[in-house]
């Protein structure tokens, strides 16, 4: 009995020497060592581990051997050359490999550093950053382009800017309603033509501003990101100036400079700004909006105002009442 326990004890032993020594199956070289399998040692170098792999591959190539038997087994070694020169080739999967030895115990930790790597793809981080730039690079320009055919289409509806465009597309206009046999249009095509002309006219004469503005190449991401410096030395350039004109030399300011403090103060973007209507931006500069004390006092009237407007509103007046008489509303799981 004990001489039966004795020699299952070193049949499990022998089974598990493999393991204990840190070659797995299924994963990296199997149960032989890769640098052995290579003729190097963990030592080598890249140089040598390619010239020792260069050696072997030519030597075990299923070419260099003749007979069905000799090439299948050279075809198996030639394999195992090939993956052991994967491996140890590659920094990152030769440390993981030189761990497993040093680690033995570490058996399912292995198995899986193993398949993350050969799994994972490999992809060059730069590749998709330059894609992902240029795909919202795409996507930001034809966004604007999309935007600004739409404030066309609107305002080729507008009363006002479609007679003043078919006024002055008048001759041409006619010339299509006067044409005779062959050339002569159908009702439909004539008023498409029309509305291709009166589009036409209102894009050449109409300053479209603020963010239906008609897209610029150097407002997309991939052109601010390369004239970045640029912006950024022009930038320190303007706040230079400004300080040394304004703050030290107390010079008055000019259009430009009032125009940039009243859209500063009424915490607006440049885009939205510059969309607003001429007479408003001519009843800035009449206030004097630029002025601190001045917009802060305008600032306060407005605000009076939208009160008095709401305080008047129907709705505004019923909604208060609801609120004064029922508070306001709650959602509860009673029901």
């Amino acid at each position: 009995m004990r001489f039966a326990q004795y020699i299952c004890f070193v049949a499990i032993s022998l089974a598990m020497v493999p393991a204990c020594l840190g070659l797995l199956d299924g994963i990296y070289c199997g149960r032989e060592d890769c640098y052995d399998v290579l003729g190097v040692t963990r030592q080598s170098t890249k140089s040598e581990i390619g010239k020792a792999y260069r050696l072997l591959a030519r030597k075990h190539h299923p070419d260099m051997h003749r007979g069905v038997e000799a090439k299948a087994e050279a075809e198996i070694k030639f394999k195992l050359v090939a993956t052991a020169y994967e491996i140890l080739r590659d920094d990152d999967s030769r440390r993981d490999y030189d761990y497993m030895l040093d680690h033995p115990e570490e058996y399912y930790s292995h198995y899986y550093r193993y398949y993350r790597r050969r799994v994972a793809p490999k992809v060059d981080v730069r590749i998709v950053i330059v894609a992902t730039l240029t795909i919202v690079s795409i996507i930001q320009y034809y966004s604007g382009l999309q935007r600004y055919d739409s404030a066309i289409k609107y305002l080729a509806t507008v009363p006002k800017y479609r007679n003043q465009a078919i006024e002055i597309a008048k001759e041409e206009i006619e010339k299509i309603s006067n044409r005779k046999g062959k050339n002569r249009m159908s009702k439909t095509d004539q008023r498409e033509e029309i509305e291709r002309i009166v589009r036409k006219v209102i894009e050449e004469k109409m300053d479209v501003r603020g963010g239906y503005a008609k897209p610029s190449i150097y407002d997309i991401l991939w052109v601010q990101l390369l004239i970045c410096p640029y912006t950024l030395l022009s930038f320190l350039v303007w706040n230079a100036k400004w300080i040394w004109k304004f703050t030290i030399r107390k010079q008055p300011y000019g259009r430009d400079e009032k125009l940039y403090l009243i859209r500063r103060y009424m915490k607006m973007g440049e885009n939205q700004f510059n969309g607003l209507e001429d007479h408003q931006i001519e009843e800035y500069l009449r206030l004097e909006l630029w002025e601190k004390d001045k917009f802060e006092e305008w600032h306060e009237e407005q605000e009076e105002e939208m009160k008095k407007k709401l305080a008047e509103n129907p709705r505004y007046k019923s909604y208060r009442r609801y609120m004064k008489n029922h508070g306001p509303g709650r959602m509860t799981f009673e029901d």
